[in-house]
């Protein structure tokens, strides 16, 4: 499980999972050192506070995965930057997303040749729960 998490990111660690029904839950936490603030650019390595994030990435073995990551609050030490703290992001997952981009990628793939009502028929069943509202918004 822990090279399919560094699939996503190397600097990511497996901690857990567990299986419910059709869906996978994961959980992981990242291992970086530092982190960069998304408003400056500084490097910061002193945690502010920690709290987690779930998301849905594409579905493994027939079964929907949700992973939830052990996100970290970071102080930004630059004093000429506007923003006192800021939360770890990661390139592969969208500022307050709720989907990896390679499942929003997917989502979009299966929208071009159908409607968005079979679309998301199709993918609730399958891969994630989405509504027509969402697959049009992708």
């Amino acid at each position: 499980m822990d090279d399919f998490i560094k699939l996503l990111d190397s600097d990511l660690q497996y901690i857990t999972h567990k299986i419910v029904e059709d869906i996978v839950y994961i959980y992981i936490a990242s291992t970086r050192e530092e982190v960069q603030c998304p408003f400056c650019g500084h490097m910061s390595s002193k945690i502010h506070s920690t709290y987690e994030r779930s998301f849905y990435d594409l579905p493994m073995q027939g079964k929907k995965v949700e992973i939830t990551i052990n996100n970290r609050k970071m102080f930004c030490n630059n004093p000429a930057c506007d923003h006192i703290t800021f939360a770890e992001r990661f390139n592969w997952l969208a500022y307050k997303s709720k989907k990896t981009q390679r499942l929003e990628d997917e989502i979009i793939r299966l929208s071009l040749n159908c409607s968005s009502i079979a679309a998301a028929r199709i993918l609730s069943k399958n891969t994630v729960a989405v509504g027509k509202s969402t697959v049009c918004n992708l």
